[in-house]
C-alpha cells in the first residue's frame, strides 16, 4: 500500500530547515576564509592606538639605513623600544605642508636642565607641536644644555643676553596697566612679568615661523590632547571653529604617591581634576576630603592655560591667558582636553623653595614674593624646618599614601589615572632619543665645546674626544635628577590673569568663582 502523501507545508519545512542549516554551515566557513585572506594580503583591523596623523609617513626599506643619522627627527623614526612600538619606522615629517592641521608653537621661560626639558619637548613633539620658543636662562643656558637645545629641528633658543633686555625694556607693556600691579616685586611677581615679555616676543616670532596657534607652558607641564580623534593637540585645534580666538586648557594636577619620585613624567599616573570637568555636587561634596588640609582644593593654581590663535593685535594677558588689543578674544574652554601640571612631584622640589627667594620666611613677608598660600606655607617650611620635618610635612600636604581615601576619590571621579604620557615618556627614553641627540650634538659640535677644547690642549689624541666624551657623559647629563592684583572677571580683563587657586567652599555657598 503505498505511503500517503506528505502536505505541502510538511515538505516546505522540511526543505526551509536544510537550507537554514546549509547556510550556518557555510557563513562560518565564509567569514574564516575572509580572516585568512585579509591577514595574508597583510590587511586588517586599524588599529586606534598606531592611529597617527596623515602627516606621519612609513618610510619605504630603502631609506630605512638613512634612519640612522643622529637628528632628533630621524632619532625617533630609528626608536624600536618593544614599550612603544608604534614610533618603530615613523618618519616626523614636521615640516610637510598639511591643509587640515595647524601648526602649533609652544613657548616656554626654563631654567632646568636637560632631565627636565628633553622629555618635555621630545613628549610635545610626539603630540604634535612644530615649533618651541624656549627662553633660556640659568642652568639651561649653559652651553652643555643650550648647546643640545639648539642642535634640535623645530626649537629656537633665545638668550636673556643685555641685547634682549634693553629690547624688552622698550616694550609698550610698561606704559600699560593690565600688567603694572606685578610690576618692580621679587620672585613670583618677577618672573611673571618676565614671563609676559617673553610671551610678547614669542607672538612675532611665531607668525614670522608661520605658526597658526601658540601657547605658553612650563617645563613642567604637559599637553593632554583628551577628546580628540587621535592624540593630537593639532587635530584638537583642526576641530576649533575658525571664530573662536582662544582655547582654554583646564589643568589637572599631578597627585604623587611616593615621596621618592626622581622623573616625574615616567611615574606619575594619578591627577587631580579641574572644577570645570566635575560635576559642581562632587566637587563641593568631596572638597574637604580632597584638600586634605591645605590651603585650597589645589595646591597650586587652578585657571588652567591658553592656546591662541596667532593673529593682528593678538597680546599676552599674564602666563595663563592671551588677549588682543582690538577686540575681546572670541574664548572656548576644552571638556576634555588638559594641562597636566606636575607641581611639587619630587621632596627636592620642596627642599629647593629656600634658595629662591630673598624674603624672609614669615607669613607677612612671603607675601611679597608669592602669590598662591601653599607656595608661602612650602617657602617657610623650606627655609625654617630640619630635614626630617620638611619630608614629614611633603608626606601629610603632598604625597598620597591613603590608598583608601585615594580609591574612594578615584571612584569619584575627582581623581583619574592618565597613563599615555608617561608611556610615551618612558618609551622615549628607553628607546634612547634623549641619550642620542646628546651624542648628535656632541659630535657636531654643538655642545661641550670648552671641555672638549681644553682637553684638546693636552690630549694629542684629540679627534676622538667627542665620542669618548659622550659614551661617558651623555646618561650622566641626563641623570634623573617657580598678594596679586585682584583679576576682574568682567570681560574687560582690567589686569593680566595670575595664577588663580580653585573655587573654594565659599562658591558653593553662593559666591562666584573668579577665573
Amino acid at each position: 500500500m503505498p505511503a500517503p502523501a506528505q502536505p505541502p507545508s510538511v515538505a516546505g519545512g522540511g526543505a526551509a530547515w536544510r537550507h537554514l542549516l546549509l547556510l550556518l554551515t557555510a557563513l562560518p566557513l565564509a567569514l574564516a576564509l575572509l580572516a585568512f585572506a585579509l591577514q595574508w594580503r597583510g590587511a586588517g583591523v586599524d588599529d586606534p592606538g598606531s592611529r597617527w596623523p596623515p602627516r606621519l609617513a612609513v618610510p619605504a626599506p630603502s631609506r630605512l639605513q638613512s634612519l640612522r643619522s643622529a637628528s632628533c627627527v630621524e632619532v625617533l623614526a630609528a626608536s624600536s623600544a618593544p614599550t612603544f612600538p608604534y614610533l618603530r619606522g615613523w618618519s616626523f615629517h614636521l615640516d610637510a605642508p598639511d591643509t587640515h592641521h595647524p601648526k602649533v608653537c609652544v613657548q616656554t621661560s626654563t631654567s632646568a636642565g636637560l632631565d627636565q626639558i628633553l622629555p618635555w619637548l621630545y613628549y610635545h613633539k610626539v603630540v604634535g607641536v612644530a615649533h618651541f620658543l624656549l627662553f633660556v636662562e640659568g642652568k639651561a643656558a649653559k652651553p652643555t644644555v643650550a648647546g643640545v637645545l639648539e642642535s634640535i629641528p623645530g626649537v629656537k633658543v633665545v638668550y636673556r643676553t643685555k641685547e634682549l633686555e634693553e629690547q624688552q625694556a622698550r616694550s609698550r607693556i610698561w606704559n600699560e596697566t593690565w600688567l603694572a600691579g606685578f610690576f618692580y616685586k621679587p620672585c613670583n611677581y618677577e618672573l611673571f612679568v618676565k614671563q609676559s615679555l617673553n610671551m610678547e616676543m614669542a607672538i612675532v616670532m611665531a607668525r614670522e615661523s608661520g605658526m597658526d596657534w601658540i601657547m605658553h607652558l612650563d617645563t613642567d607641564e604637559l599637553l593632554y590632547p583628551g577628546g580628540a580623534p587621535e592624540y593630537s593637540i593639532r587635530r584638537l585645534l583642526a576641530d576649533v571653529a575658525d571664530d573662536v580666538d582662544m582655547v582654554i586648557f583646564p589643568n589637572y594636577e599631578s597627585s604623587v604617591e611616593r615621596d621618592d619620585i626622581k622623573d616625574p613624567f615616567s611615574e606619575v599616573s594619578m591627577f587631580k581634576k579641574n572644577y570645570d570637568h566635575l560635576p559642581k555636587d562632587t566637587y563641593f561634596g568631596m572638597y574637604k576630603e580632597a584638600t586634605r588640609g591645605n590651603p585650597n582644593y589645589f595646591i597650586t593654581y587652578g585657571n588652567g592655560k591658553s592656546a591662541a590663535r596667532i593673529q593682528d593685535n593678538l597680546r599676552p594677558n599674564g602666563a595663563h591667558r592671551w588677549h588682543n588689543y582690538a577686540k575681546s578674544p572670541n574664548e572656548i574652554k576644552l571638556e576634555e582636553a588638559a594641562v597636566l601640571h606636575y607641581t611639587y612631584t619630587k621632596f627636592s622640589d620642596l627642599t629647593s623653595r629656600r634658595d629662591r627667594c630673598g624674603c624672609k620666611p614669615t607669613k607677612q613677608d612671603v607675601k611679597r614674593c608669592f602669590m598662591l598660600d601653599f607656595d608661602r606655607a612650602a617657602f617657610i617650611i623650606a627655609s625654617t624646618a630640619s630635614e626630617e620635618d620638611m619630608l614629614r610635612w611633603y608626606n601629610e600636604r603632598v604625597v598620597w599614601n591613603d590608598k583608601q581615601l585615594n580609591l574612594k576619590l578615584l571612584r569619584k571621579g575627582v581623581l583619574t589615572r592618565i597613563y599615555a604620557p608617561m608611556a610615551i615618556v618612558q618609551g622615549l627614553r628607553e628607546s634612547g632619543v634623549f641619550t642620542s641627540v646628546i651624542a648628535a650634538a656632541v659630535d657636531n659640535g654643538k655642545v661641550l665645546l670648552k671641555e672638549i677644547t681644553d682637553r684638546n690642549s693636552t690630549d694629542p689624541d684629540h679627534e676622538d674626544l667627542p665620542r669618548t666624551f659622550v659614551a661617558a657623559n651623555a646618561r650622566k647629563i641626563l641623570n634623573v635628577v617657580e598678594p596679586a592684583p585682584a583679576y576682574r572677571d568682567d570681560g574687560g580683563a582690567s589686569t593680566a590673569v595670575p595664577p588663580l587657586s580653585p573655587p573654594g567652599l565659599d562658591e558653593a555657598r553662593g559666591g562666584k568663582a573668579v577665573w
